[in-house]
């Protein structure tokens, strides 16, 4: 008998419509179709959706709700921001790390072809660029890459914005469109850069900074120390999130991060 857990969002079928190498490791991959006729944008910058991957040999029914599925043949998740979205060709945008055949969905989605099927539930967010902000603070690595963009996008003209972004080498950095005044810098795993030592040497106003911080969790972590204790940057001003940590898988990830979350909760009373 399966249990039920109440009812879950609605999952979205969608098909892979084209896909494009932005860089060596980095996949862009359309997706559209009917499917995604129950699609509502928001207005966060990182918005993300969850696609979803079937155990091997499950075939799912069409209408999906999770909650009727047996605990085999749930499917694992992964999370991804939505690039972008075009309502009248119905068409969502979906950029994933490639690392050869490391991890779930990089080797997917380096296998898709068109017409392949595609199942997504969201979308989700909780960051956009506030107008209110005397300057704009973005870090991140690859698995951010697409929400700095969007965010970078979103700035009006002027905005005072500093961006970080940790990536394999040159070959992996990406054209960002603005209208702010944006300061980039583009550091490199190659060389030896430290992201966590570049943000600490940059001058910027504690009191009027909001900050999205997203990523590989231990550069993370320190970021978070260094923004909300010794910079007192208010918690309110701050999205602040591990993507992913090295050495783990998304369900082992999600599971010490729930863990880490309640010690933390109980450490404050």
């Amino acid at each position: 008998m399966v249990e039920k857990r109440g009812r879950s969002r609605p999952v979205m079928r969608a098909e892979v419509r084209r896909t494009e190498r932005l860089t060596p490791h980095l996949i862009r991959v359309v997706c559209g179709g009917d499917g995604l006729a129950a699609f509502t944008p928001n207005t966060c910058t990182d918005s993300y959706v969850k696609v979803l991957f079937a155990p091997d040999g499950v075939t799912y029914p069409d209408p999906l709700d999770l909650a009727d599925l047996p605990a085999e043949q749930r499917p694992r998740m992964r999370t991804y921001t939505v690039r972008g979205f075009d309502p009248d060709a119905r068409e969502l945008v979906l950029d994933f790390v490639h690392h050869g055949d490391r991890g779930l969905a990089g080797p997917w989605a380096a296998r898709l072809d068109k017409g392949d099927e595609v199942l997504l539930v969201g979308p989700g967010g909780g960051y956009a660029p506030s107008d209110e902000a005397d300057c704009h603070l973005l870090v991140g690595d690859e698995s951010a890459l697409p929400a700095i963009a969007n965010a970078l996008e979103a700035m009006p003209d002027g905005a005072d914005a500093r961006v970080f972004v940790l990536v394999e080498d040159e070959h992996e950095q990406l054209p960002l469109v603005t209208k702010a005044d944006a300061q980039v810098h583009w550091l490199h795993r190659s060389r030896g850069d430290d992201l966590v030592a570049a943000v600490r040497e940059l001058d910027f106003p504690a009191a009027g900074v909001q900050a999205f911080v997203h990523g590989e969790a231990g550069f993370v972590r320190d970021l978070r120390r260094y923004l909300l204790h010794e910079c007192d940057v208010s918690r309110d001003r701050v999205s602040i999130s591990g993507y992913w940590r090295r050495g783990a898988d998304d369900e082992t990830w999600r599971e010490e991060k729930a863990a880490e979350r309640a010690a933390e909760e109980a450490a404050n009373g």
